[in-house]
């Protein structure tokens, strides 16, 4: 009867395969690209700029009808916080404020529905002059990357922002300055910059696991640095999120989490790598 390997060894297993050089990826290097005139490559280059721009258009022309919707559901965080029912709501106080919050809603919806197919497009441009476990760790990349800036989105929509919302309410009347309506451009600004600064932040990991895996950083040095890293977290949610701290624990925390299995990934990678040299 086999062995059956522990967990932690058939993880490594599945690592190496996937994301580690194998001695077949090299022989297969001069196939992957072969050289090719310039023009070619710049043919290539336009043909995917191109197709970006019309997929970018597209993404905006299919969002146009749903604006309306898309600043009604940009509203529920206000709604749901309890405010409205105290009689705070937003409102335009410019003959054009419609069209400007057709237009914002447009360039943001259409970007964020575009957004796979031009990175589908980049990728057949860059793909083809990669090895196997470069595609792999690009993908794996990506999934993770999308993955984690849902994550934060969906957790400053659905907890943050009311949260901020009360908060920054409070000191309007704590500073006896009252609000009982919320011009509509600042205001869907405010929550479109919270909800990107939320997305983006929690791609922070990202950029530790590529400088690991480059080899610029180590898991015995993130480890060393970490009470200086938690530091720098805090610091940078104060930055990024509603000057009240509720808000700025709630992007913190995860963060902190996220840096822990950041220090883990990129030791499995130096376990992998290690293996491989011997």
């Amino acid at each position: 009867m086999a062995k059956t390997q522990p967990p932690s060894k058939r993880l490594q297993a599945r690592f190496r395969r996937l994301f580690a050089e194998t001695a077949e990826d090299r022989a297969q290097e001069e196939k992957l690209d072969p050289p090719r005139p310039f023009i070619e490559h710049f043919i290539d280059l336009r043909n995917c700029i191109v197709r970006c721009a019309v997929a970018w258009a597209l993404g905006m022309l299919l969002i146009a009808p749903f604006s309306p919707w898309v600043i009604e559901a940009l509203q529920w965080p206000l709604r749901t916080s309890g405010l409205a029912e105290a009689g705070v709501q937003m409102q335009g106080l410019e003959v054009g404020v419609g069209f400007s919050l057709f237009m914002t809603t447009m360039l943001w919806g259409g970007t964020i529905l575009a957004l796979p197919a031009m990175l589908y497009f980049i990728f057949q441009f860059v793909f083809p002059g990669l090895r196997r476990h470069e595609r792999n760790l690009i993908r794996f990349t990506l999934g993770v990357g999308v993955f984690l800036f849902l994550g934060g989105v969906s957790l400053c929509f659905g907890f943050t922002l009311k949260l901020a919302l009360r908060a920054l309410m409070a000191i309007n009347a704590w500073m006896n300055v009252p609000v009982e309506f919320l011009q509509a451009e600042p205001y869907i600004g405010f929550v479109l910059k919270v909800l990107l600064a939320f997305g983006l932040a929690f791609q922070f990991p990202l950029v530790l696991l590529a400088l690991g895996w480059l080899g610029l950083i180590s898991a015995e040095s993130l480890r060393a640095r970490r009470g200086l890293a938690i530091v720098g977290i805090f610091v940078l949610a104060m930055f990024l999120t509603p000057p009240d701290p509720l808000s700025q624990i709630v992007m913190a925390v995860p963060m902190c989490l996220l840096y822990e299995m950041t220090i883990w990934l990129v030791r499995l990678r130096e376990k992998v790598a290690a293996e491989a040299e011997e």
